[in-house]
């Protein structure tokens, strides 16, 4: 007998191919469908997560290449060491992360895709909170934690009344059922769960919007300020300014600070830390508009000081020699405080000074400060101790043109005459505090003027300048940043560890009196469950008197 195959059977996948079945046919999507569709999946808790892991990846690229908003210095820097590399970065705004089109755009979806998020599910949890407890289930001893007592002479209405109080003292909402064959008493707790996790959401929100008005309405400014000079609160006093988006020059409030000493303590002791710094200090004194007495302050390493709004952190520190030009002709060119930018750790310091106002010709220097001056093997000189010990300041010397377009740290010596140095007839010159030398050629002296000139002859202690380098940052939402941090914080807590539970008490007359049913049924992970409606079955027993 021939066994025959089912009508609907294939005998190779080609074959069902082959054949669709034309019945099962899915519904094409009109425009305003697609619209509907994305909006889902952009406000979805899983494109949520999703956004916030790529805006933390997305700031990575920020932490290993300076920023302009935060270290413009560095990014000039970088451009030097690196020259072919920085223009590629530069392309992909690599310098500037957080206010590039990327990053504002995963800042952006990510906005949207939270509110997209929050609103529905906060209609939601308003509604679920005006609702009652759910009807108590048929069934209890088909629920998690089951569990029966039976309870001889006690009533209906006395059990039901106590286990309603019972719950309600718990903090869970309570409601009575009856039917024919028994009541109950239907409880719920912990909607602060899902309470909290909206306020998660609200303040991460909240969190973007105060970040977002910040850098629009903040700045960020950086100035180099001399032992004795003084800084005013306007845009053209700054070395470097860089706004937010939405500033304006009216909104710097009006205040002049003076650096009136800057101290540093190095370890002279422990000989594995030689020489390494243990406290900066930058001394200030700040001056409100109309007032003639100033207020003393300090600025430490991570202890910035408060100035109407602003925050002003010390970054940097070095040394700034004072120098005097004279021109060929005997009269002053060029006498100030001159910035020297450490190059090591033993604040070996390199600076540029620029003579443009000389006569007969301009003159330009390229200085080396060396704090602690020791001789090397080859002739060059280095520092071998960052305090000032035995100070020295050797000077190559050019005339010509300076054009004066190379910034104030750098100098083209490219079109220049070196007539000190070491490509030059005569050595580069060497100074100490106090000391001057003449420029060959007649073209002028320079003089390596002494900051403490009644100080001993062998004490150098204060005998050059020192400079701190101060960063001026206004952030107008930093405060709310802080508030909205704080309950992002709570929030989380406040999901993590409140459970959502339901309990149920059922009271079942029976022939020997009643019978007492207890369940729970928890909305994911309780562990703590069991011993929650335990804990209800055994007040219940005690009120009663059940032992």
């Amino acid at each position: 007998m021939a066994l025959s195959r089912p009508s609907d059977h294939y005998d190779s996948v080609r074959e069902a191919q082959a054949r669709p079945d034309e019945s099962i046919a899915q519904p094409r999507l009109s425009p305003v469908g697609y619209i509907r569709f994305f909006w889902r999946q952009l406000t979805s808790m899983r494109t949520a997560l999703f956004l916030l892991l790529l805006l933390a990846v997305a700031a990575v690229p920020g932490s290993l290449v300076p920023q302009r908003t935060s270290d413009p210095n560095g990014v000039v820097q970088y451009f030097e060491n690196n020259p072919t590399l920085a223009p590629v970065l530069d392309s992909v705004q690599a310098f500037d992360v957080y206010s590039s089109v990327w990053f504002s755009s995963i800042y952006i979806l990510l906005f949207v895709s939270l509110v997209g998020c929050v609103i529905p599910r906060t209609a939601h949890h308003l509604k679920a909170l005006r609702s009652m407890p759910p009807t108590t289930p048929a069934r209890l001893e088909r629920l998690e934690s089951f569990s029966s007592v039976n309870a001889p002479g006690v009533t209906t209405a006395d059990a039901i009344s106590s286990a309603r109080a019972i719950l309600a003292k718990s903090g869970y909402r309570t409601v009575m059922f009856e039917t024919a064959r028994d009541s109950s008493v239907s409880a719920e707790r912990g909607y602060l769960r899902e309470t909290g996790n909206l306020v998660f959401h609200v303040s991460l929100i909240g969190v973007l919007i105060s970040v977002g008005i910040g850098g629009g309405f903040g700045y960020s400014g950086q100035k180099v300020i001399v032992e004795g000079d003084s800084f005013a609160n306007v845009l053209l006093s700054y070395d470097s300014f860089l706004p937010g988006r939405f500033f304006d020059d009216d909104s710097l409030a009006a205040y002049r600070l003076t650096l009136d000493d800057f101290d540093v303590t190095y370890e002279e002791r422990n000989r594995n830390a030689l020489g390494q710094a243990t406290d900066y200090t930058a001394s200030v004194t700040t001056f409100s508009p109309g007032s003639t007495s100033g207020i003393d302050h300090s600025i430490r390493v991570n202890d910035p000081l408060r100035l109407d709004g602003s925050d002003v952190y010390l970054l940097g520190n070095g040394y700034a020699p004072r120098i005097t030009v004279r021109d060929g002709n005997g009269d002053i060119a060029y006498s100030q405080a001159v910035p020297f930018l450490p190059q090591d750790s033993n604040l070996t310091s390199l600076g540029v000074i620029k003579v443009p106002d000389a006569l007969p010709v301009q003159l330009g220097m390229i200085g080396f400060l060396y704090p602690t001056a020791a001789p090397l093997p080859t002739g060059a000189f280095t520092s071998n101790f960052p305090d000032l010990l035995n100070p020295m300041l050797s000077l190559q010397v050019f005339t010509g043109d300076l054009k004066l377009t190379d910034g104030v740290y750098a100098i083209d010596t490219a079109d220049l005459t070196e007539i000190a140095g070491r490509n030059a007839d005569t050595a580069s010159l060497q100074l100490k505090p106090g000391e001057t030398a003449q420029l060959p050629g007649g073209v002028g002296s320079v003089t390596f003027e002494n900051a403490s000139p009644n100080a001993e002859a062998d004490d150098f202690s204060e005998s050059v300048s020192r400079f701190a380098s101060l960063d001026f940052h206004r952030d107008p939402s930093q405060g709310w940043v802080l508030v909205f941090a704080i309950l992002v914080l709570a929030g989380l807590l406040t999901s993590l560890f409140i459970p959502r539970r339901r309990v149920w008490v059922k009271v079942v007359d029976s022939a020997d009196g009643v019978r007492l049913e207890y369940a729970g049924l928890a909305r994911g992970e309780d562990p703590g469950l069991a011993r929650a409606v335990d804990e209800v079955r055994e007040r219940h027993s005690q009120k009663l008197g059940l032992g």
